[in-house]
């Protein structure tokens, strides 16, 4: 006697799994432990808490970030299709870089992923990706935020922004004095803002401002219930869907091009 239709759908789903021709699995939300274990480490950065709560890390934040960036990834090409998400390049690493640090905790106490240009290079890199814009998420006990941009660039790529800039102010202001844009995700950050004009450019440019900034981001906050939501990749991407223009300018001006597709 063969097999009933429900025992042949099953065994066709069993070695779709095994052969990786399914992917059953999609993100439901980051559960509340994620942020007991981020509090936990802030309070015990050493590696013998972490080891000894490290199946609270893979369960909590490790498999559900890699879920997201997947889920986010799918949205990202119906609308900024050469921004990609990759499980095993997005994330940042949990442990910290502290071969120049004062600071010797080996455990960052945050989590977060980055979503690249196809054509930059890839990936986070290592603590920082320089290798183009691109979107942000972060989370943290009481910091939780998404955002874009690109993140103290190198003196090469800073400066082919600012010939841009210099070039196309006004296309400039047009994205990020935009109302919409300023409602959603507020004034670039400043940060590391030069109080001086870089050399080569007229004091009285009229993109003077902009050619000060030393860093291209903005984000938005996002909330603890939306973390906890498998609606979390919907509320991703409409941020990022509304910060497209900006990332493109940037893009562009670093020489990588929007795509229409994948």
């Amino acid at each position: 006697v063969g097999p009933s239709n429900g025992s042949v759908f099953a065994l066709s789903l069993s070695c779709s799994l095994n052969h990786g021709l399914v992917h059953m699995d999609t993100f439901r939300g980051f559960p509340p432990r994620a942020m007991t274990f981020l509090r936990g480490l802030k309070k015990n950065n050493r590696k013998e808490w972490f080891e000894a709560h490290r199946e609270d890390y893979d369960d909590a934040l490790r498999t559900p970030m890699k879920l997201l960036i997947d889920d986010v990834d799918v949205r990202l090409a119906t609308f900024i299709p050469e921004i990609i998400g990759s499980a095993k390049k997005s994330m940042f690493r949990i442990h910290r870089d502290v071969r120049f640090s004062k600071d010797k905790s080996p455990y960052k106490t945050n989590a977060a992923c980055w979503f690249f240009h196809r054509d930059s290079g890839g990936g986070v890199g290592g603590e920082a990706a320089h290798g183009g814009a691109g979107f942000y998420f972060h989370m943290a006990p009481g910091e939780i935020f998404c955002g874009g941009g690109i993140w103290m660039p190198p003196r090469p790529a800073l400066a082919k922004i600012r010939e841009s800039l210099a070039d196309d102010y006004e296309g400039f202001n047009d994205i990020v004095l935009d109302k919409a844009f300023k409602r959603r995700f507020g004034a670039l950050d400043p940060e590391a803002k030069l109080t001086r004009m870089p050399r080569g450019f007229d004091p009285d440019h009229p993109a003077g401002d902009w050619l000060r900034y030393q860093s291209f981001t903005a984000g938005t906050a996002v909330l603890l219930t939306d973390i906890q939501s498998a609606k979390l990749p919907d509320v991703l991407a409409k941020h990022y869907k509304a910060m497209t223009p900006f990332i493109r300018w940037l893009n562009t001006a670093l020489g990588l091009r929007p795509s229409s597709g994948r």
